[in-house]
């Protein structure tokens, strides 16, 4: 995978963690509000945390991999 994709990749991926990490949040505060659906609204604060640890995994295989792949070259000025 070229620089530039890898790049966008891992832009797309944080974007989607981060969304996906929010909405498990919101969703489960708002169950917090109904008794019934505390331990679902528990199950969703812990997966919203477990995407938030995921973030900086994903910028760390992030950084390996661009560490390894060849610098994109400069246009000519």
């Amino acid at each position: 995978m070229a620089w530039r994709e890898s790049f966008g990749f891992y832009e797309r991926l944080y974007a989607a963690i981060d969304f996906f990490a929010a909405l498990f949040f919101v969703v489960g505060s708002v169950f917090f509000f109904f008794d019934d659906w505390h331990t679902l609204a528990t199950f969703l604060f812990l997966i919203g945390s477990l995407l938030f640890a995921a973030r900086p995994t994903a910028q760390v295989l992030r950084e390996y991999r661009l560490a390894k792949a060849p610098l994109p070259e400069d246009p000519d000025d």
